[in-house]
């Protein structure tokens, strides 16, 4: 974001830089205490009957989102959930120690690999019988709350696809026609430099967000199956579809903002907006949150074009961010109650009508209330063949945090020398395992 989110891209709603390397490299840590501190709110509860929520959402609107998604619960069943609050970046950072000390009764996270990584040590509660009377959740939502063993950890809540950003003024003025393939998709960017845009906007200073250039470059050159299994590290980062991938980026190199690395997510969608660059490679979140509430109307974005016709574009980027029960949380009736209740399509209603940067996940969750963005984005995910989570989240996260951050904005900064490039991830890579064994 994001995960984050980020774990992917930043929250929705956020509006501070997030170190992303510091936020990858603390969900390695693996000994320590940590307080989660700051209570955001506490509802009002019978004794005993309170559940408390480890919260990453510390920005305003998805504070309020989850307020009111929360204050729904609270009324509907007599239940008060205490919300306790850490920002986005100190609860990354922290993710491991507070889980192997006093977490929280429900915590929010992300699914798919970074789920399935705290299920592996054993962190999480299995609720599989819970998902038994789920319903509305499609079977890829499924299989990314599945964890190793074929149990069920989490419970998704929303999402939101990653695409080519652009405002449609910009668009209309120049007579720019939204590009199909990666051969148009050069040729519109030849033509937006020769009009005196930057074509590309790109602030990577955080490590992340050129990562949904490079999954989207290698989902279209070679295609899902290929993708998933690089990422889970039975693929090689010599083999040549690899390398033909950073070729492909390399070639896009000129287009996009120079400096790139010393220049937050924040700029680079704020550039956009700005009408000073044409495209960004951004999840719906980060663009929303840095355009003009009188300027949103002007957003919109096109999927990332074709490379090769037998993958097309069937593939989409969208994070999802959902919640999962910690093995060492206390009040387990209640938090498996409320684990329900996030699960139905009223607590995704309730959210979504706050934070208009996501899309409910739940098929029968209501829409009528989404503004032509939202719909659009859910359209995009709805009709994927397939749905990846992000860079960062596909994979481990310390080959992530100390291999792929630093190896990335080394490209970005030098994109000559590919040979060297995926030879030292490579090297790299067999190192990590080499120590696991």
């Amino acid at each position: 974001m994001p995960h984050s989110r980020t774990g992917g891209p930043p929250a929705p709603g956020g509006t501070a830089p997030l170190s992303r390397r510091r936020l990858l490299r603390g969900a390695l840590a693996a000994t320590g205490a940590v307080t989660l501190p700051a209570l955001l709110t506490a509802c009002a509860a019978g004794p005993g009957t309170a559940v408390t929520l480890g919260s990453n959402a510390s920005d305003p609107v998805p504070r309020r989102a989850y307020g009111d998604a929360l204050a729904r619960y609270r009324d509907r069943t007599g239940r008060g959930v205490r919300v306790r609050t850490t920002d986005h970046d100190t609860f990354q950072e922290n993710i491991n120690r507070y889980l192997q000390s006093r977490p929280d009764d429900v915590f929010m996270w992300f699914a798919g690999n970074r789920m399935q990584f705290f299920a592996a040590k054993g962190l999480l509660d299995d609720i599989s019988d819970l998902w038994r009377d789920f319903h509305g959740f499609p079977k890829a939502l499924k299989d990314q709350s599945t964890g190793a063993d074929g149990k069920q950890y989490f419970v998704p809540y929303y999402t939101y696809p990653w695409a080519v950003f652009h405002r449609r003024s910009v668009f209309r003025r120049y007579g720019y026609q939204v590009p199909e393939t990666f051969d148009q998709y050069t040729a519109l960017a030849r033509r937006m430099r020769q009009d005196g845009l930057v074509p590309f906007a790109l602030g990577d200073q955080d490590g992340w967000p050129a990562m949904g250039t490079f999954d989207y470059l290698d989902l279209r050159a070679n295609g899902y199956d290929f993708h998933r299994s690089l990422l889970a590290g039975r693929e090689s980062w010599t083999d040549r579809r690899v390398r033909q991938v950073f070729d492909l980026w390399r070639s896009l190199m000129p287009y996009h903002d120079q400096g790139a690395n010393g220049r937050t997510w924040q700029q680079a969608a704020q550039s956009l907006a700005a009408g000073r660059t044409g495209m960004a490679v951004f999840g719906l979140p980060h663009p929303g949150q840095q355009f003009p509430a009188a300027d949103r109307a002007d957003l919109d974005f096109f999927p990332f074009p074709e490379i090769d016709p037998r993958w097309g574009r069937r593939a989409v980027e969208a994070p999802v961010d959902g919640f999962l029960l910690p093995r060492r949380g206390g009040n387990k009736e209640a938090a498996r109650q409320l684990l329900a209740y996030l699960a139905t399509p009223a607590a995704e209603e309730a959210y979504a009508a706050v934070d208009p940067d996501t899309v409910a996940v739940n098929s029968v969750a209501a829409t009528g209330h989404y503004n032509a963005l939202q719909r659009k984005a859910a359209a995009l995910v709805a009709n994927a063949e397939h749905v990846s989570q992000f860079l960062d989240r596909d994979t481990r996260p310390d080959f992530a945090a100390t291999v792929l951050v630093p190896a990335l904005q080394s490209f970005i900064d030098r994109p000559r020398d590919i040979d060297g490039l995926v030879n030292g991830i490579e090297r790299q890579h067999k190192s990590l395992l080499a120590d696991e064994g």
